[in-house]
């Protein structure tokens, strides 16, 4: 009988966090998340850069993402917790997510969140948007 581990908080732990990436995130655990951000798979295979046939195998084998999957996994998790915190509400953080930003060069911030360097851009306008600086 195989026991799912349980992470407390990822998010308050880097070495959680990193076990996770290197254990790979189970599909259960993606499953849950796509639920509560409201992603289909198109969006996953796009972000993951996988295709939807190979995210549907993960999920029809029950098996956990390889640690480069994870890892952008989770940091989205990540970002969206933070822009939620930021906006205190998550419908008006996922509006914000779908209207597009000047600041982050005319495009929707969803569209940014194929890259490494797009989630960070993201968080550091999160970050300015929290301390009031717009300009």
């Amino acid at each position: 009988m195989s026991k799912e581990k349980l992470y407390k908080h990822p998010e308050e732990d880097s070495f959680d966090l990193t076990n996770m990436v290197r254990e790979g995130v189970p599909f259960p655990y993606f499953n849950n998340l796509s639920n509560q951000i409201h992603f289909g798979l198109e969006e996953w295979s796009s972000y993951l850069h996988l295709s939807e046939r190979t995210i549907q195998r993960y999920k029809k084998e029950n098996k956990s993402f390889d640690p480069l999957y994870s890892e952008r996994i989770l940091e989205i998790e990540l970002l969206y917790k933070k822009g939620i915190v930021v906006f205190g509400v998550a419908d008006n953080f996922y509006t914000w997510m779908d209207t597009i930003s000047i600041p982050l060069g005319s495009v929707k911030p969803k569209d940014l969140l194929d890259t490494g360097f797009g989630i960070e851009a993201i968080y550091d306008e999160l970050g300015r948007i929290e301390f009031g600086v717009l300009a």
